[in-house]
């Protein structure tokens, strides 16, 4: 739900970066405060802050929301944002007030969290869209299938509950993106928000194997096998190929997967 510490990672390093920006061009004003390292070491720890706690706030927001329609998980994301820009106004006011207490002491406190909360609602919006939280994933057009190997696997589970009606509930594999798992189905995917291991429990008995940390594959759907020198994949009945981590070769060979490849 808060997400894994790669999405942490990448999510700090933006704010370094958009810090080191905001610190030179100086917005707000800021541009007039004398000391540019200052300055920008300033935006960099503001936008550090901003991150960590905008990052729980909207993670836990956005879990909420999935499934919502578009505009009741925007006005649940703009709440959550302007109560979270609340502390973030008041820490970053103060350590502004300290390096800075002539020019920050006249700007007032309405003023000031106005511009803390423009900033969250930009952060929250960037989020949102870039992360595919606010907006279902298309569904790309169907896929050609071999008639002659048609996917029995059994429709069970409520993770299947949670797909799109036009996705049908033939799946073929989940594949983790980030914070995401992407249903893989006869006609396309969708990207669902929960973790994979959650995904793969709410399958219930739909049978197949977690080949990979980041991929489940249907064992109907399974089609052949291919070697990349060390490197092994599932070709599936859709053209999919699902990679199969060293770890888990010999679960896949006993389940019968692999055969004609050494």
């Amino acid at each position: 739900m808060l997400g894994d510490s790669r999405s942490w990672a990448r999510a700090f390093v933006a704010a370094t970066a958009a810090g080191v920006i905001l610190g030179l061009v100086g917005p707000f004003g800021s541009f007039y405060n004398e000391s540019l390292p200052v300055l920008v070491a300033y935006w960099v720890v503001a936008l550090w802050l901003g991150t960590g706690l905008l990052g729980v706030t909207l993670r836990l927001a956005l879990a909420r929301a999935n499934g919502w329609s578009l505009p009741r998980a925007l006005g649940l994301v703009t709440v959550m944002s302007a109560l979270s820009a609340l502390p973030l106004a008041v820490v970053c006011r103060v350590v502004a007030l300290a390096l800075w207490p002539g020019p920050i002491a006249r700007i007032g406190w309405s003023l000031w969290y106005g511009q803390t909360l423009l900033m969250s609602l930009c952060c929250a919006l960037a989020y949102g869209v870039l992360g595919g939280y606010l907006r279902r994933a298309p569904v790309p057009p169907a896929l050609v299938l071999d008639p002659g190997q048609p996917l029995k696997a059994p429709a069970s589970g409520s993770f299947l509950d949670r797909l799109p009606p036009a996705l049908g509930r033939d799946l073929i594999a989940l594949q983790m993106e980030d914070h995401y798992v992407r249903a893989h189905t006869l006609v396309g995917s969708a990207l669902v928000l929960t973790p994979l291991h959650q995904a793969i429990a709410e399958l219930g008995a739909v049978p197949g194997l977690k080949v990979h940390r980041s991929w489940w594959v249907a064992r109907a759907a399974v089609a052949g096998a291919v070697r990349d020198g060390r490197n092994l994949r599932l070709r599936l009945t859709t053209g999919l190929e699902a990679p199969v981590a060293r770890a888990n070769v010999a679960a896949v060979r006993a389940a019968g997967w692999l055969v004609g490849v050494d």
